[in-house]
């Protein structure tokens, strides 16, 4: 049996560790979601991060995209970042879901091709598969009954994770990914900064944890992310304060956990990187997720 098609030259896949952090940080919200079955020939238009499964028969897809063809019942699409028009024939059938990142998972659309497209994802997924088979309806709505926007977001969610680790496990993510900068010195002072984010992170503790000079860390760190080390820990901060206020987490907890000396202090922060006070985030999130 021959390998699956995907968008990306094959590589050597992720670590597990690597992949299981970036398959937990996953949180999006749904756009629509609905089953395409058309009597007659339909063209869809995608834009902006969206999941498209065959359902049955086969779908065409623009010549200019780099895509394939055509895309067969079992086969899977990731659009992460682009828009195209797809060929959805009569007699066949699709779930098209339009998604948009959560605020606490807008970082890993970068991490992402712009379009990637998964040959046979019913076999390497085939639980994620035969969910897809019930997800969305015959209209592009989110919610017909009490609860459905929770349960069919946490549906979207699973798709899209098993669709990400189908496109890594086989090999065919970039090297290094989900690295952001090729360099196992950074990826040390990276992966300690995402799992401690309140610690007090000086440039010193983390040039001692890349086991280079100050000096080099922050020029190599500067020139790989193109911002500062302590720009880094900021935004890993404020990523974190957004996905723990929208669980529920208060203020003044959340500010202690993130190493802030006051919560004066982590509100100025918050508001200068989101324009909200952490209190109206929190409530948005509430309302959100209600």
């Amino acid at each position: 049996m021959s390998s699956p098609v995907l968008s990306i030259l094959p590589t050597p896949s992720p670590s597990s560790d690597a992949l299981e952090r970036v398959l937990g940080e996953v949180a999006i919200s749904i756009r629509s979601q609905h089953r395409i079955l058309p009597d007659a020939d339909q063209a869809v238009v995608l834009d902006g991060l969206s999941l498209v499964y065959v359902l049955r028969g086969g779908i065409g897809t623009p010549t200019d995209a780099g895509l394939p063809d055509d895309l067969r019942a079992g086969d899977a699409l990731l659009v992460a970042d682009r828009s195209l028009t797809l060929r959805i024939p009569a007699g066949s059938g699709v779930l098209v879901s339009r998604l948009a990142w959560a605020d606490s998972a807008a970082h890993l659309g970068a991490l992402l091709p712009d379009t990637a497209w998964i040959r046979r994802f019913d076999e390497l997924e085939p639980a994620a598969a035969a969910l897809a088979h019930h997800m969305g309806g015959d209209a592009p709505s989110v919610c017909e009954r009490s609860g459905d926007l929770v349960i069919c977001r946490m549906m979207a969610t699973t798709l899209l994770q098993s669709v990400i680790r189908a496109w890594s496990s086989v090999g065919c993510a970039p090297q290094g990914w989900p690295s952001r900068s090729n360099d196992p010195f950074l990826d040390r002072v990276v992966s300690a900064i995402d799992a401690d984010p309140g610690r007090e992170w000086s440039v010193e503790q983390m040039a001692s944890v890349s086991a280079l000079s100050r000096t080099v860390f922050a020029e190599r760190f500067r020139l790989a992310f193109g911002i500062s080390p302590a720009q880094y820990v900021a935004e890993v901060r404020m990523r974190a304060a957004r996905a723990l206020l929208i669980d529920g987490r208060g203020v003044s907890e959340v500010s202690r956990e993130l190493g802030y000396g006051s919560d004066e202090g982590f509100s100025r922060a918050f508001r200068r990187h989101t324009g909200m006070t952490p209190s109206a985030f929190r409530m948005r999130g509430a309302l959100a997720s209600a």
